[in-house]
């Protein structure tokens, strides 16, 4: 009866009751950390991909200028930029969900890098309805264009385009049920790149 009665243990025995739900959430948050980096990583590499495109096509070439003549290939410059950023986000080990990819912005760029405001061009989501870049028909389709890359000047000192992509993230763990931080995240990321000068 001695034994019964000595609460030797009972530290122990609480702990060992305590210690698996409390390792089940430090496993569910490190998992859903790690998935919240991985998806961060996809969206930076994805709007530095894009930036570099605008940053390469600047206004389509030729003459700069939006008269007859001038930019002959302008039109194609914004698709091209959204292919770069769609081709990151759905490549091999990108844990980033298309559909959940709400906007791709292209914009010009004020000194601080932040967005100027009447001149931010918007793609919006839509599974197969956007352009034809390369054979590939886009999952973004354009909602408003008022930086016609036309207007995009390579010059000195040369525009500068930032580009920004807006994404839900979703939890992956039942961590998400408890947390409701972890259910959904909008998350947002931002390369600003001069467009390439010409001297």
């Amino acid at each position: 009866m001695r034994f019964f009665r000595n609460e030797d243990a009972q530290g122990l025995v609480e702990f060992a009751l305590v210690l698996p739900p409390v390792l089940v959430l430090l496993v569910f948050g490190l998992v859903e950390l790690g998935s919240v980096l991985s998806v961060a990583m996809s969206m930076s590499s994805a709007t530095r991909e894009g930036a570099r495109v605008a940053s390469a096509l600047v206004n389509g070439g030729g003459p700069l200028g939006c008269s007859a003549g001038q930019s002959p290939n302008a039109a194609s410059v914004d698709p091209n930029v959204i292919a770069a950023v769609e081709r990151v986000v759905v490549s091999t080990g990108s844990r980033i969900t298309l559909a959940d990819l709400s906007q791709i912005r292209i914009a010009k760029a004020t000194a601080s890098g932040a967005e100027t405001a009447g001149l931010v061009n918007t793609w919006n989501y839509g599974l197969n309805a956007g352009p034809v870049v390369d054979g590939q028909q886009l999952d973004f389709v354009p909602a408003s264009q008022p930086w016609q890359a036309c207007s995009r000047d390579n010059g000195y000192p040369a525009d500068s385009a930032v580009i920004t992509i807006t994404y839900t993230y979703r939890g992956r763990t039942p961590l998400r049920l408890l947390v409701p931080m972890f259910d959904q995240l909008t998350m947002t990321d931002h390369t600003v790149m001069a467009m390439n000068a010409t001297r």
